[in-house]
């Protein structure tokens, strides 16, 4: 069997990786507040944690593999964009409208991280379907002494843990003393935090023995988490920037909650994204959705690709020529599975799949998440696919498919633009049928040199005319002339 070896951030070492359960592997990942789109940043650990996924599935066996990957549903953002809605005149119940920006959003979501090649966690709790939960462990902590009730409030009383801090390597008194805070009237210690917060009649709530109200955010991980993995289970994982203080919250009240079951056995973080060298902000007009980049042409297994070419653990950096050369490179693949899909005769390829990854791709992807040295692994397997594609073709198949490439025909990959393109097809089509006939090619090199310039490629050949459109492909710079 493939050893794996994981970063546990709270060890702060490179561990052997030993199941809990190997028929029962349990992971949890942070997932979304849906209240908007996903940007790019928001994508990194999807993508991350699906090569995990994936990675736990070829060892365990896909049936022997949980991943729970939650959404957080109640939340003042949410809140927000119902009262605004409710205030243009809707005059639907706020829960109503709540429910349907959520739903709305997830849907976003989930196409989004779909065109990422990202698979389906395989549990996908929502915040407000466990609030029985959350109260069950609340109420907990409250008898236990580890949390108390005021002003309709309930907060953890966090030195109540004495190892608090130790996630994120920090104590509770330089947190303090580098903190600015205002301590509410309602709490005994500037660093206790929420768990049970009063809803008023214009916001969403639930009854409980402190009264109306709703959770804190960082309750919602741990009620989940339990409820659906149990008390203890093998990962738990996330961006950085949840390493504190939400994650440290999690360890603090689940372990406080369940004494002896210690709650996550491994934790793992990946870092922030970056786009041409500089943080990602509305300020600086650096700041896209995938959307955004999804309805510019750039497809996800583009995305996936740079993503992949980083480790989890260092700052990834979003560039042009990244996603330039990253979409080289699958134009490649591209090629290569063309000459091999025919040299099959088959309308698929899935009878000829008899290989297994490759071994060194695996061990790559085995320490430590080592996308980097993968696709260096997976460029080997290129270039001998692309002098024999009839030999090596299907291996190249089963490589991508492992690193999440496949989840469409490769056929598919670039295509998003045929409709936009096809006018352009079809002028240069005939320009080219008129020019055969009078050996005058001016105006075909006109059409073909207005193309290159828009960065769409043209390819003649017997079957006809094919345009590509090329790594800064945009739109809005061609218009069909009549």
């Amino acid at each position: 069997m493939t050893t794996i070896q994981l970063h546990n951030t709270a060890t702060r070492t490179k561990e052997v990786f030993a199941p809990i359960d190997p028929l029962n592997v349990r992971m949890y990942v942070c997932g979304p507040t849906v209240y908007d789109r996903a940007h790019l940043g928001n994508a990194r650990p999807v993508v991350v944690f699906d090569v995990l996924f994936r990675l736990l599935r070829h060892v365990y066996g896909a049936d022997h593999v949980t991943y729970a990957r939650n959404f957080t549903d109640v939340d003042d953002k949410i809140n927000a964009t119902a009262q605004a809605r409710k205030a243009a005149g809707d005059a639907r119940p706020l829960e109503v409208l709540i429910r349907e920006r959520t739903e709305e959003t997830i849907a976003w979501y989930h196409a989004d991280m779909d065109a990422l090649g990202a698979l389906r966690p395989t549990l996908e709790p929502r915040a407000t379907d466990f609030i029985a939960q959350m109260i069950a462990m609340i109420q907990s902590l409250v008898a236990s002494g580890h949390a108390y009730a005021k002003d309709g409030h309930v907060l953890f009383r966090v030195r109540s843990y004495a190892a608090y801090g130790a996630l994120s390597g920090r104590s509770v008194d330089d947190m303090i003393a580098g903190a600015r805070v205002e301590i509410a009237p309602f709490k005994e210690d500037a660093m206790d935090f929420v768990l049970w917060k009063p809803s008023d009649a214009d916001l969403p709530g639930w009854d409980s023995p402190w009264g109306r109200g709703r959770p804190g955010w960082h309750i919602e991980c741990s009620a989940m988490s339990h409820e659906l993995l149990g008390a203890a289970f093998d990962i738990h994982g996330g961006g950085l920037d949840l390493q504190f203080p939400h994650h440290e919250n999690e360890i603090a009240q689940s372990h406080c909650a369940h004494p002896q079951a210690g709650f996550a056995k491994v934790w793992m973080h990946n870092e922030m994204l970056q786009v041409e060298g500089k943080k990602m902000s509305k300020s600086l007009g650096n700041f896209f959705t995938v959307r955004d980049l999804l309805d510019k042409g750039v497809p996800g297994e583009v995305m996936r690709l740079v993503f992949l070419g980083t480790h989890y653990s260092k700052p990834m950096d979003w560039t042009a020529e990244k996603a330039a050369q990253a979409e080289a490179m699958l134009r490649e693949c591209i090629d290569i599975l063309d000459q091999w899909a025919e040299s099959t005769d088959s309308n698929g390829p899935a009878k000829y799949m008899k290989r297994e990854p490759s071994t060194q791709i695996v061990k790559a992807i085995a320490d430590d998440l080592n996308t980097s040295r993968a696709l260096t692994e997976l460029r080997k397997v290129i270039q001998s696919a692309k002098y024999n594609p009839w030999l090596f073709g299907d291996q190249l198949f089963v490589d991508l498919e492992f690193l999440g490439f496949m989840e469409r025909h490769w056929s598919q990959w670039f295509t998003d633009f045929s409709a936009f393109l096809q006018p352009f097809k079809d002028k240069m089509t005939k320009l080219r049928s008129e020019a055969m006939v009078t050996k005058n090619f001016a105006a075909v090199d006109g059409l073909k040199a207005e193309l290159l310039v828009g960065q769409v490629e043209v390819r003649i050949g017997k079957s006809g005319i094919d345009l590509v459109p090329g790594p800064g492909f945009d739109p809005k710079n061609l218009k069909v002339n009549e």
